[in-house]
């Protein structure tokens, strides 16, 4: 249990820090194309292309970003193994805090009481699920829920791709939401996978939750590559720790077996439905404008304010 708990831990303040770093590249990377007077960085409907998102990717800080995704990875599979996802996909919601702190001091952030407001929630929404948090469930040998969860994170990617591009310079939120559902997938899918314990690489390789895990991840960090170069790092860290924390919450519950001590199922399911609001909060907040930021007759450089 806390090595588990340790490990949500490690992943939380992996995916917190990367985040920031990613948004800062995506936005220097941008910023310095429009000096350089490059065309084609975007579609029609102002969404980034291919060729932008690689040349964010390419950067520096997106690179030790992207390594600490990694460190984030890690922590996130040990942690679906060893205790309840309810409880472990929470406590990495929690990146939402080291994001917003994060930014204030490298992307110029500017945080207001209702932002202040919403992430104290999120703090008080993981203290009550880690008191109320039982033992995890087990895997699941079904081949319906293997098959399930590739199939939905294809079917995901595909019409993400199609909403994002429809939706343009607005598409932030839904590709952030869109991302977490599929690191939701892939928690699922490290839950579930055969041939881990033990080592059986045939078996993991015929496994379909094994090429989930290949794909929801590769999909999500393209997702919320694109979702940093669209708007407010807050907004879409946010989103993506909505679509993250619902799904596999349930599932854990529902089909694998996870539980609440006895007697504080209330606090277990109060605590989750206040992480998940005070997340919706800070996604709708971070991409509202501050009335003292719509009255600032100079225009700010969208590196320094992380595009808020």
């Amino acid at each position: 249990m806390l090595i588990g708990l340790f490990a949500a831990l490690l992943a939380c303040v992996g995916y917190g820090v990367g985040s920031v770093l990613q948004a800062y590249a995506a936005r220097r990377s941008a910023a310095a194309a429009q000096e350089r007077g490059e065309v084609g960085q975007l579609t029609e409907t102002g969404a980034p292309t291919v060729a932008s998102t690689v040349a964010a990717v390419l950067t520096a800080a997106f690179i030790v970003g992207s390594v600490l995704d990694v460190v984030g990875f890690v922590g996130n599979a040990v942690s679906a193994r060893l205790i309840p996802l309810f409880l472990s996909q929470t406590i990495m919601s929690a990146n939402l805090i080291v994001t917003a702190v994060l930014g204030i001091f490298v992307l110029g952030i500017r945080l207001h009481l209702r932002d202040w407001v919403a992430i104290c929630s999120v703090v008080l929404a993981l203290a009550a699920l880690g008191g109320a948090a039982g033992h995890e469930g087990g895997g699941s040998d079904d081949p319906v829920l293997h098959w399930g969860v590739l199939v939905a994170s294809l079917l995901l990617f595909g019409v993400s791709q199609l909403v994002v591009r429809r939706l343009g310079s607005r598409g932030a939120v839904a590709a952030g939401l869109a991302a977490g559902m599929l690191f939701g997938a892939l928690a699922i899918a490290v839950r579930i996978v055969q041939g881990i314990d033990p080592l059986d690489v045939p078996t993991l390789l015929a496994d379909p939750a094994a090429w989930t895990i290949a794909i929801a991840g590769i999909g999500g960090f393209y997702l919320h590559t694109v979702a940093l170069q669209l708007g407010s790092v807050n907004g879409a860290t946010a989103a993506l720790v909505v679509g993250e924390t619902v799904i596999p919450g349930i599932i854990g519950v529902l089909v694998l077996g996870d539980t609440s001590r006895p007697g504080l199922e209330w606090l277990a399911i109060l605590g989750f439905f206040l992480a998940i609001a005070g997340a919706v909060a800070v996604a709708v907040f971070g991409n509202l404008p501050h009335p003292e930021d719509e009255s600032t007759t100079d225009k700010p450089d969208p590196v320094a304010v992380g595009g808020e």
